[in-house]
Parts: C-alpha cells; structure tokens; sequence
C-alpha cells in the first residue's frame, strides 16, 4: 500500500479492488441469460409448480436440483423499491433512479433491477410496469435496460428489430463476463500503520503474541488464534525462505509493473512464525523452490516510504534451502513457537 497521512497524521490510501472474471452458465442460467438475449424473460419451475425469476439451478428450501424452464410476461408490479441519487460508480444506470423487487407475471418471487422514472414520486410499491430492451443484446443482465411504468415503454423498447451481437442467435449462452469493483477509504490500524511506518527505516516488524510467543507478520495488534491483544513489536531479519510460489503466466488487468511470467511466493522471515506474501526475482523461474533462502531486495533510499512496497521483490542467498518437511508453516510445527529455524 502506498498511502498518504490524513489530518491526524494517520496513513490512508485510496484503495480498489478489481477482478473481472469470465464464469459459466451451466444449462438454467443458460437459458435466463439467453432469453435476455433473445427479449424474453424466463424462469425455473419446480415440482410444486413454483417459478423462480431470475432462473433458479437448485430450490433454496430443498436443495433439488431445478431444470423446467418456463417464460414469463414481461410486465409485473413493484414490490417494494428504493431511490439511487446518486447512481453508484459502475452502475448501468448514470442517472438517478428507482431499484425495485419486481415480481413479473407469471413468476412467484422478484427480481431486482432498474426503474426507470424522472423522480421518486414516480415510484409506488404496486404500481404496474414493463420491460425495456437494448437494441443490441448479448446475453448478459444489462440486456434489459429496466422497466418503465406499463404503457409507456413502447418508444423506449429495443425488442422489435434488434439485433444481437453473439456470434450464434440460436445458440445457449454458455459464459458470462462479470465485472468486480470494489473503491474504498483505507485507514490501517495501529499495529499496521507501525509496520508500514518502519518499512521507511528499512525495517519489518512483526507482533509476538503474549500466549506463546509466536510472531505474526504483518502484525494484527492481536493473536487471532486466541483473540488477546498482541502490544509487542518484534523487529525481523530480511532473510528468510520460500514456504510456497506461483509462477504467473497471465497478465494482471491494471498491473502493468507485473510482466510475465513472475514468481509470487509465501515468504517465512527468520524469527516470524507465519509467511506473507511478496515477488521472487533474480533467478530463472525453473529455480525457484520451496525452502529456498532468499533475502528482500530494497527500493534506493531516496525512494523509501511507509509502504511494503519498499521490498522490491526477494531473491535468492546461496545459502543452504531449509528441507522441504520443514518449510513453510510445517518449519515450525512441534517447536517452540517464535524459534529461528537453523538452516540445515
């Protein structure tokens, strides 16, 4: 984390978390996706003649497994509803409006989605309405624009005439791309903000619990296997070893400073009693292995701050791996919590 110090002298940093990820549908989701595709809206219907909408894979009570599909209108009533002013960051929607749980006719539980009115006064829980299409629809959600009181969605509507983009119109849509994005204020604790504060010395800190003397590394400010305050900072070597890695062969979205292939690894500092996570470089991919010692890399001093990112990456000592039956967190099962572990 690289961060600034807000009025109160205190770290912050504007932190986003972002993963765009490409799932399957499997045949239930399939088809909700792929009647969204085609401007209908379907459902699942159970034994008892249930329908779900969106499209259920497994009844929620019982755990059977769901497979009828059944359409449903495209019009329905409010259930109850909410007002977005303003719209959130990533919505599909830029202007304010209405989020309501709109069971449609035909289905016997709602769906969530967009209303889409001037104002809150145009909102009422009963009040009847009906759905509106993109014009060009690839079997996501987003398909349905939302729905507009009933009678009025006839000029808005992208049903008539649409075309859609998936490369086969008659064919289940069978992945969907979903994106993950998640803006929030960070503000570490104490026992974060007095490691990353040390990292501008050149120095790790870890936190030695007071029940047995292990070493957590980052320190919490309490052992979590016990759930007692952990005050005592304990300073760490910059050596250690490979407890476990990954080579990356696919890139990063939004990590361009992360070419392909690399190395990221679960590093054990001597002294600390749990790995954390950090970049192996120096060395060909093939010769990295877990044990293997190695030792942090730092930024120039002119470039040091309160941040991790200090630790440029950890390349290897030359020295002696630790045996494998001893790596990791297996280095120091059966002995003393917070002991060195001697190369062998």
């Amino acid at each position: 984390m690289t961060g600034v110090s807000d009025a109160r002298g205190r770290l912050r940093a504007d932190l986003v978390i972002e993963y765009p990820f490409t799932r399957t549908t499997g045949p239930v989701v399939g088809a909700f996706m792929t009647g969204l595709r085609d401007g209908r809206i379907v459902g699942s219907r159970r034994a008892d003649g249930l329908v779900f909408v969106p499209a259920a894979e497994v009844d929620p009570e019982t755990g059977d497994a769901i497979t009828e599909i059944v359409e449903v209108g495209s019009t329905g009533v409010i259930e109850t509803w909410t007002w977005v002013d303003p719209p959130r960051p990533g919505s599909p929607w830029e202007e304010p409006h209405g989020l309501a749980l709109v069971r449609l006719d035909g289905a016997d539980t709602p769906m969530l989605h967009g209303v889409l009115v001037e104002s809150a006064d145009d909102m009422a829980t009963g009040m009847r309405v009906e759905a509106v299409w993109k014009s060009e629809r690839v079997g996501h959600i987003t398909d349905l624009m939302g729905f507009v009181p009933e009678g009025t969605g006839q000029e808005k509507n992208g049903v008539e005439g649409a075309e859609s983009t998936a490369e086969e119109t008659d064919e289940t849509v069978r992945s969907i791309r979903t994106p993950m994005r998640l803006e929030y204020d960070f503000i570490p604790s104490a026992a974060a903000q007095e490691y990353l504060h040390a990292y501008a010395d050149k120095r790790i800190l870890g936190n030695r619990s007071p029940v047995d003397g292990a070493v957590f590394v980052p320190p919490r400010g309490v052992d979590p296997r016990h759930g007692v305050a952990a005050t005592e900072m304990v300073e760490l070597a910059h050596t250690g070893h490979v407890g476990n890695f990954c080579v990356t062969h696919l890139p990063i979205p939004g990590r361009d400073d992360l070419p392909t292939p690399y190395v990221s690894a679960w590093i054990h500092l001597d002294g600390a009693d749990i790995g954390f996570l950090g970049l192996v470089a120096g060395c060909d991919l093939d010769d990295v292995r877990i044990g293997m010692r190695v030792r942090a890399v730092w930024k120039p001093e002119e470039d040091l701050g309160a941040t991790a990112e200090n630790v440029l990456y950890w390349e290897p000592t030359g020295e002696l791996d630790v045996p494998v039956e001893r790596a990791g967190n297996q280095a120091w099962l059966g002995s003393v919590p917070g002991e060195v572990v001697e190369d062998a």
